[in-house]
């Protein structure tokens, strides 16, 4: 896809007569500039090998306009679409190569708009001290609540399996939750647009201004980079792209061929931000 993803990880859902997963349609306001994430078309396959291999539920994408859930954001949400698996842990190395305050054991890994929970799977191989997954809508929040269900019960029946971190799923507004009293390690998939943006990194000085240093951000797709670049309390650490693995990247072709506004660049715009506090930025 393009790198200008408009993604985000939320949605509800219906069952059809088959099973099949259906994503409601709720259309948008016919004053609303149409946007090219707009026309992006609802799918529910192909199966990402991840899913496969897994027996999870993350594949698919779910466009913005199916969202809706009666909250005042509603507007500024972008799509439903999982990480790459190797977007993810490649830039979790990245952010530990930038020498964190604390140790990993320490941090919470908090993903903003889990969707499905793909995110939140793949950091609880990393040895955080939680992970803690919030989701707007509650069907997409099922849906991430089964998978880590269906995550844990396997990894916890394999003996050759590693041990994976706690992983908990919150059904609330990110804007409206108690920031964890832990280093926090946030993480975005660029879940939503500038406007909310902006008021989650209002209730993170609020939260943490007291403990500059004790929470870094992950920005997968990096749209509203500019936003942090230009804040006074948050630190560019590292920014790049970061190409998907062979594996990642054909499965990213087959799932964006249905889409006409985009295309996989097989890479993505990411960045790694830290909350130094204001009059403390490097």
């Amino acid at each position: 896809m393009s790198k200008s993803r408009h993604f985000d990880r939320s949605g509800s859902r219906s069952e059809t007569r088959s099973g099949e997963t259906r994503f409601s349609t709720k259309a948008a306001s016919q004053s609303t500039p149409i946007r090219p994430r707009d026309l992006l078309r609802p799918t529910t396959h192909p199966i990402h090998p991840f899913d496969q291999i897994h027996s999870t539920d993350t594949s698919g994408l779910v466009p913005a306009r199916d969202l809706a859930t009666g909250h005042p954001n509603d507007e500024h949400v972008t799509a439903y679409y999982g990480v790459a698996p190797s977007i993810l842990r490649s830039l979790v190395e990245q952010w530990i190569a930038t020498a964190p305050l604390h140790h990993i054991t320490d941090y919470t890994f908090l993903d903003i708009g889990a969707g499905k929970g793909r995110a939140v799977l793949l950091a609880s191989e990393f040895p955080f001290r939680q992970i803690i997954g919030v989701e707007l809508n509650p069907a997409m929040a099922a849906i991430a609540q089964s998978n880590a269900d269906i995550w844990h019960r396997a990894h916890a029946s394999d003996p050759t399996a590693s041990a994976t971190a706690p992983i908990r799923i919150l059904q609330d507004d990110a804007l409206n939750i108690d920031l964890p009293p832990t280093p926090t390690l946030v993480f975005l998939f660029h879940p939503f647009e500038d406007p909310v943006l902006k008021a989650l990194l209002r209730r993170i000085e609020t939260a943490f201004a007291e403990h500059p240093g004790t929470l870094d951000l992950l920005y997968v797709n990096a749209e509203h980079g500019a936003t942090l670049d230009r804040h006074p309390a948050f630190s560019l650490l590292w920014q790049g792209q970061i190409p998907m693995s062979p594996e990642d990247h054909a499965a990213d072709l087959e799932a964006i061929a249905q889409q006409q506004e985009y295309g996989s660049t097989g890479d993505e715009l990411c960045a790694v931000y830290r909350y130094a506090g204001r009059g403390r930025k490097r």
